[in-house]
């Protein structure tokens, strides 16, 4: 028996194509993909001008929604099962101009960076690119509204899954798919230079984040064990062709671990790196996940007061508002919960 086509890695072309091949008119790719993308309907008895034979002739969702948390800001955190029984999170922040949608691009993260909770648990596979832009239906079936923004900054390394990133990328933009602008994506990558290159090679106008969360190689290297083969001037250097190439500012992503990394020499260091490439600085406040973690919470006056010192060099500076903190929205947090719990009821039987 023939595999099914992955419905939202289909163009246009291929959908009608493979939509004859099941022996429907190509005029029904249309029908169903107005369903799927602009209504995010996906059950084939709520559609009522295409035949659920044709519906279940695609894989258009394989995975479910398992877990859902919603937070007094209005962020809406799922936990995804992928077919495989394998999990993810994806998030959905909206606001009162878009909705952002958060996204994942691997199970668990090979990054293993100190302070993150996605890859505490290591890293399993890459997603595909149907299984990265099944998040976005999950998400709008879930809060009820369309997705107008994206960020590549949920579990995994975007980077480090290439081929399926890339293609989930062209999936947003397709006009006759999800139809996002290119100017509301962003890509989060801890700095792998030769992608970098690659994804500048493109040409989409996307924005790109540098996870730089220390301006120096030995500090970085402590908190974000993988920068071992990778230098800052390296990143940076593949950073600066990609503005070259998309004339697009260059985000630091920069999170603030008090006593760590948010002293007066910390500040100077990151503002020489900033200030030549015209870099934007996006400061995040340390979540501390309780007794035993190693890092601490900085305090507000603390994040303002580094950030003051950014501005006094000349360099952009923002302070990442907290969404979902009453929910652990923090990437892997929600993943991280579910597997103790799966746990404890294994230790209980």
């Amino acid at each position: 028996m023939a595999k099914k086509p992955f419905f939202l890695e289909l163009t246009r072309d291929e959908l009608e194509d493979a939509v004859e091949a099941l022996g429907e008119k190509r005029f029904r790719a249309k029908q169903l993909a107005e369903w799927v993308y602009s209504k995010a309907v996906t059950d084939p008895a709520a559609m009522s001008n295409v035949s659920s034979a044709l519906v279940e002739g695609f894989n258009i969702l394989t995975s479910r929604v398992i877990d859902r948390a919603d937070s007094e800001d209005g962020t809406v955190k799922l936990l995804i099962e992928l077919a495989d029984g394998e999990t993810i999170e994806t998030v959905a922040m909206p606001s009162s101009k878009r909705v952002t949608a958060c996204l994942s691009t691997q199970v668990g993260c090979p990054m293993g960076c100190k302070f993150c909770a996605s890859g505490a648990d290591g890293f399993v596979r890459n997603l595909r690119a149907s299984e990265i832009l099944e998040q976005i239906l999950h998400l709008s079936q879930a809060i009820g509204k369309r997705i107008s923004n994206a960020v590549y900054m949920g579990m995994g390394e975007p980077l480090a899954n290439y081929k399926a990133t890339l293609e989930s990328l062209y999936g947003l933009i397709d006009e006759d798919r999800f139809n996002l602008s290119a100017r509301h994506i962003t890509l989060s990558t801890v700095g792998l230079p030769d992608m970098i290159l690659k994804l500048a090679d493109e040409g989409l106008p996307i924005t790109l984040a540098i996870s730089l969360h220390a301006p120096n190689d030995t500090l970085r290297r402590e908190i974000m064990p993988a920068s071992k083969d990778t230098t800052l001037i390296q990143i940076l250097k593949a950073a600066r062709a990609f503005f070259t190439a998309r004339n697009r500012e260059v985000t630091l992503e920069y999170t603030v671990l008090a006593g760590l990394n948010d002293t007066d020499v910390c500040v100077d260091e990151l503002a020489r790196l900033a200030y030549p490439m015209r870099c934007h600085v996006n400061l995040i406040p340390y979540n501390s996940s309780g007794p035993g973690d190693p890092f601490r919470t900085p305090t507000q006056v603390a994040v303002m007061a580094f950030a003051r010192k950014l501005e006094k060099q000349a360099v952009s500076v923002t302070i990442r508002k907290s969404r979902g903190a009453d929910i652990a929205a923090a990437c892997g947090q929600l993943r991280q919960k579910h597997q103790e719990e799966d746990e404890q009821q294994d230790d209980d039987r």
